[in-house]
């Protein structure tokens, strides 16, 4: 059966979290702002059945990601039967999803990690308090911030965007994003969100003030009861302890602001960066989550 694949709007949002309440286990991926901002990037298109919604890249190659829906719910053969143009190479899976598929067809399918693409979780306590030897580097920059600084934590408001863009683009020229696809992507991405500020419902914020000049921004949003999902954070390098201060005090507050129900965050995937990997690294991940490549043509993979 045809699907019509169309372009991802922000007036598709609750469609969208309808389906995603459904997921047993939502990586960073398949947070609808995420989808939204980078599908000018990755070309992204979606189709909707009544089980689940279907995405598609067409760039920098044409590729599926997981559906997104109820897994346990359908019988995978017989879906498949009714629509054989999914059965084929698969990016982003999550793991619970690869292992139902990898139980189910067996040999007739590969998975494959791709540790690239693994989300980093953190326990939210930890990046609030920095408390013992581990964080004792992050700590000490955090106390060098306050110490040095007169700054200014705020939340992210309509009254911030203009300041945020502008410290976007200072960053953009020191790191040189026109020659780089990926900063590239991730400006435009940013620059969508931040000019819909007030239009997006669920997303949050928080600025860090010296002076009254923005001198670190981030951008999240609670993927679910428990989780806090970092999906941006940027800061000038004058500011020795900034990336420190502006990560702690926006956990911190987002926390207090849910109540007790902040108990993880996800500050997703280092995409094969080395200089990001280590510096989610030096955060102590508390675990992984793990998604996976799918090829439904084994042989490729051998």
């Amino acid at each position: 059966m045809d699907l019509e694949f169309k372009p991802i709007a922000l007036s598709d949002q609750p469609i969208f979290q309808r389906y995603l309440s459904q997921c047993q286990h939502v990586t960073s991926d398949y947070s609808f702002f995420n989808i939204w901002s980078w599908a000018s990037a990755y070309d992204l298109a979606w189709a909707r059945t009544d089980d689940f919604i279907w995405l598609r890249q067409n760039q920098p190659l044409p590729q599926y990601w997981a559906p997104v829906g109820n897994w346990q719910a359908v019988d995978w053969p017989q879906y498949f039967e009714y629509f054989p143009q999914f059965k084929s190479e698969m990016v982003r899976v999550p793991e619970p999803l690869a292992r139902i598929w990898e139980s189910v067809f067996g040999e007739t399918v590969s998975v494959v990690p791709d540790r690239d693409q693994f989300d980093y979780i953190y326990d939210a306590n930890e990046l609030i308090t920095l408390q013992g030897n581990r964080f004792h580097k992050k700590r000490n920059l955090l106390n060098q911030f306050k110490k040095n600084y007169d700054y200014q934590y705020v939340e992210m408001a309509s009254d911030c965007v203009s300041a945020a863009m502008a410290l976007q683009n200072n960053w953009c020229t020191w790191r040189e994003c026109d020659s780089d696809d990926q900063l590239a992507n991730e400006n435009m991405a940013i620059a969508k969100m931040l000019s819909h500020w007030e239009n997006i419902d669920g997303i949050i914020g928080g600025c860090l003030l010296v002076k009254e000049a923005m001198v670190a921004y981030t951008i999240g949003e609670c993927i679910n009861t428990d989780t806090l999902v970092i999906h941006f954070e940027k800061g000038s390098t004058d500011y020795k302890g900034v990336y420190q201060a502006i990560n702690q005090m926006f956990v911190e507050h987002a926390a207090a602001d849910s109540g007790a129900g902040i108990k993880w965050v996800n500050r997703e995937q280092d995409l094969g960066d080395a200089g990001l990997r280590r510096a989610k690294a030096s955060y102590h991940p508390v675990e992984f989550l793990k998604k996976y490549r799918v090829d439904w043509d084994p042989a490729k993979n051998r």
